[in-house]
């Protein structure tokens, strides 16, 4: 069984599809980097895939358990799902501890001394123990962005969701960000990312996919799919982000 395994997903807003006939399967270990324009789909599947959004067909399954099942405590399944936005939403009147130990004190009553702990790991794998007293402001938005990505990892998650969370950083803040996925590629830890970074999706990904209109247009290995594509439509986009 596959940790994830998206089925013939639609999803509708009304009268607008922003999801059609979508499937995808993600194995334990795997990097999945998900290209395509804007509109094209790729956050509203992320959002699908923790459960913040509602799918009106088809099946999403993660290590065995149906999101879109009424009876899913989906509560308890986001505690192994992490998902990373964009805006940091961290907590700007909370420490940097505080924003860490939040879920794990609250959600799994873990208590606040071994949470502080948690957090302390997950502030060394993203290389920023000294800021774990800190507040948001005193931080760059790179170390902003960090932090985020440990408290999510702070849950010790079985899937990883990253929503273009490099797009508000400049490139050296990028980088940093960027240096910190690359290091949880080697820890083993399973991704799915919306990005338009090509050159870590290239180098990390296991695989890429292309989505347009809605739809998974085109996918396979990184190397493969974003050297030569099969479709107009990914060329046409390659162009575009590349030159």
């Amino acid at each position: 069984m596959s940790l994830l395994e998206i089925e013939n997903v639609t999803k509708t807003y009304d009268a607008l599809t922003v999801l059609t006939d979508v499937s995808l399967l993600v194995e334990t270990g795997e990097i999945i980097a998900i290209i395509g324009r804007s509109g094209s789909g790729k956050s509203t599947l992320l959002r699908c895939i923790n459960g913040l959004e509602s799918i009106q067909a088809g099946r999403i399954v993660i290590d065995g358990v149906e999101v879109n099942d009424p009876g899913t405590d989906l509560r308890k399944l986001r505690q192994q799902v992490g998902i990373v936005f964009q805006g940091f939403n961290l907590f700007p009147h909370l420490s940097v501890c505080r924003n860490i130990t939040l879920a794990p004190t609250v959600t799994k009553g873990i208590a606040e001394a071994d949470a502080r702990e948690l957090a302390r790991e997950a502030l060394v794998s993203v290389g920023l123990e000294d800021k774990i007293d800190a507040y948001p402001d005193q931080l760059s938005g790179g170390q902003q962005q960090r932090v985020a990505i440990a408290r999510s990892l702070a849950m010790q998650p079985k899937l990883m969701l990253f929503d273009e969370i490099t797009s508000a950083l400049d490139p050296e803040l990028t980088g940093e960000v960027l240096r910190v996925l690359e290091e949880m590629s080697r820890t083993g830890m399973t991704m799915v990312l919306v990005t338009h970074e090509m050159g870590f999706a290239r180098r990390f990904g296991s695989r890429v996919v292309f989505m347009h209109e809605g739809r998974v247009w085109e996918q396979g290995p990184a190397a493969d799919t974003l050297g030569k594509p099969k479709t107009k439509e990914l060329e046409t986009f390659l162009n575009a982000v590349l030159h």
